[in-house]
């Protein structure tokens, strides 16, 4: 099985949509597929959970399916979102002085693809 590590550092919901349709596309495909929120991104979990947001519903297909890893503690801690990621579930990813490695990923078979 082909193993890709989506790591999505912009916080532009225009480069973000393209991180859900790869993982969605990815996961029908028969790769396992993750993403995982860093940086600028994580500023993004208030405004996708928002019902009226255009990109809500691909979030919540995107979460339903078990796509999301999770989002980065240190990053959402200073973008002042880590308390709604913990509201909503969301791993607090910190295995890295407070942020997600990409070497644990590398070391279980993952492609690494940034956003």
């Amino acid at each position: 099985m082909k193993k890709i590590a989506l790591f999505v550092f912009n916080g532009d919901p225009m480069c973000f949509i393209h991180v859900l349709l790869n993982a969605l596309d990815m996961n029908e495909k028969g790769y396992e597929a993750k993403i995982i929120i860093e940086g600028a991104a994580t500023k993004l979990i208030s405004e996708l959970e928002k019902k009226g947001n255009p990109l809500h519903q691909l979030w919540q297909r995107v979460r339903a399916e078990g796509l999301v890893e999770g989002i980065c503690k240190a990053c959402a801690n200073k973008m002042e979102t880590i308390v709604e990621a913990k509201t909503l579930g969301l791993p607090l990813l910190e295995d890295m002085l407070g942020h997600p490695g990409m070497a644990r990923y590398r070391d279980a078979g993952f492609e690494i693809i940034t956003f």
